[in-house]
């Protein structure tokens, strides 16, 4: 399994991706694969104010359903259109086409490198 090293995770298996004082945001694969097929997720709209550790939408599959949470704090810019279309993205392209929404963030909630989330996951 992939985890990109320049990337953040969250416990809560969120990625970030800083982008100047954007954060695009998105589930790990280890996270999309332990939801299974995913078929439907509900995102936060944009200019909607997030708050860091908060669940600001959901990922569901044929499963089970995901919540998701926020890693930063600040205003949505965008939900990932492509994603609310064809929900597989997430499956299929976790780091890339898959991503969830950006934020112009605040501030940053508790975040680990790729290392520390490889090691977490490990245990």
């Amino acid at each position: 399994m992939s985890i990109p090293a320049n990337l953040q995770y969250t416990s809560e298996h969120e990625w970030i991706r800083v982008e100047g004082s954007v954060a695009v945001v998105g589930i790990t694969q280890y996270a999309a694969d332990a939801l299974g097929d995913i078929v439907y997720v509900d995102l936060p709209k944009a200019g909607t104010t997030i708050s860091a550790g908060s669940i600001v939408g959901e990922a569901e599959s044929t499963k089970s359903v995901g919540e998701l949470f926020a890693p930063v704090s600040g205003d949505i810019v965008e939900a990932n259109q492509a994603v609310i279309d064809s929900p597989e993205l997430v499956n299929s392209d976790p780091y890339g086409a898959g991503w969830l929404f950006s934020v112009n963030f605040s501030s940053i909630g508790d975040v680990m490198s790729a290392d520390d989330y490889e090691a977490m996951i490990a245990e």
